[in-house]
């Protein structure tokens, strides 16, 4: 077998590796509270979500083009297969790593910090498009201040509508409609998060001389829209855990109000083409309506120690992708 092939197998491999990785880290982001208040039953809202995950993963392909194109020019480099690889590793390392530890902590940081990384080291910092790279960074940054704002908002909105009903009443009608907000928080996942594989591998087609532009293959999406909802499929327990307990004690109005928002704003940024982080997304909308619920009821602490997992998850995720394309290549 030609030798270029099996390096891209590798590739490929390590890519689907870290979409299946993905889809159980992040499943919590879609199902954590629909689980927490007993709307879906744990085994039926991970079909769920697999499902829906699967088919929104098919369906674009402009976060794709982004994370492929956007931090460097795969066309030219010419250590990309090397540089990729040290990329896959490095965030597939820290996501299971934070997925032991049980802290929603952001796939796409990982991903987006150790390319960044692994083309420094590999190639240099002339090869970084630091306009695109600031860009993505601006992108995952201002998406959890504005699913936090909007979560606060729908729920005073919700608060103030409902004031006056029984709350046994409003939570059994809201548990229903937390079914569909799931469904809606699953697809939304799957547009976004399954995207940032197909980009890598097809940065990996491009570079390997396989493809002559980023235009994402059918076998490529199929792959990566499978490895996620597989991924999915095997729930993250110890994630779902932390979101949907931890943070606060989330009633089926609250899970609705966080859903919805953090849905708002995943699809939105896919329509934009803008990779975000879910995981931030869903995490900031829940302690924005907790926020509005009652700001004492939020777990504050629990909260800081994910926020301090955001700002030093791109840094360490360069700096390993890095290390391993030093030490292996």
């Amino acid at each position: 077998m030609d030798t270029s092939l099996l390096v891209l197998g590798v590739v490929v491999f390590l890519a689907l590796a870290f979409d299946f990785i993905n889809g159980f880290h992040d499943t919590a982001n879609a199902i954590a509270t629909s689980v927490s208040t007993r709307a879906l039953p744990p085994r039926t809202a991970i079909i769920l979500a697999a499902s829906m995950n699967f088919i929104g993963a098919l369906m674009f392909t402009g976060v794709a083009k982004k994370i492929g194109g956007s931090i460097t020019d795969p066309t030219l480099l010419d250590n990309g297969i090397q540089v990729v690889i040290a990329t896959l590793i490095a965030a597939i390392i820290w996501n299971l790593v934070t997925w032991w530890f049980g802290i929603p902590s952001s796939s796409s940081h990982a991903l987006i910090g150790a390319l960044a990384g692994a083309v420094y080291i590999g190639a240099g910092s002339d090869h970084i498009k630091w306009n695109g790279f600031i860009e993505i960074v601006e992108g995952l940054i201002f998406s959890p201040l504005i699913a936090f704002v909007i979560g606060y908002i729908v729920m005073t909105i919700l608060k103030w509508i409902f004031a006056k009903r029984s709350p046994h009443t409003v939570n059994k009608g809201f548990r229903t409609m937390q079914i569909i907000t799931a469904a809606l928080q699953s697809f939304t996942h799957g547009t976004n998060d399954a995207q940032k594989a197909m980009g890598i591998i097809t940065f990996a087609l491009v570079t390997s001389g396989h493809l002559d532009s980023m235009e994402v293959p059918l076998w490529v999406k199929i792959a990566a829209a499978t490895a996620m909802a597989l991924g999915t499929s095997v729930g993250g327990w110890k994630i779902i855990k932390t979101m949907g307990s931890k943070i606060f004690k989330i009633e089926p109005i609250n899970g609705f109000a966080a859903d919805i928002s953090a849905a708002s704003v995943i699809f939105s940024a896919t329509l934009l083409h803008l990779p975000v982080s879910t995981t931030h997304a869903i995490t900031s909308a829940i302690l924005g309506v907790g926020s509005a619920k009652r700001f004492s009821a939020v777990k504050w602490g629990v909260a800081g120690r994910i926020v301090v997992t955001w700002f030093i998850t791109i840094p360490i995720s360069a700096v390993l992708a890095g290390l391993i394309f030093k030490i292996f290549f």
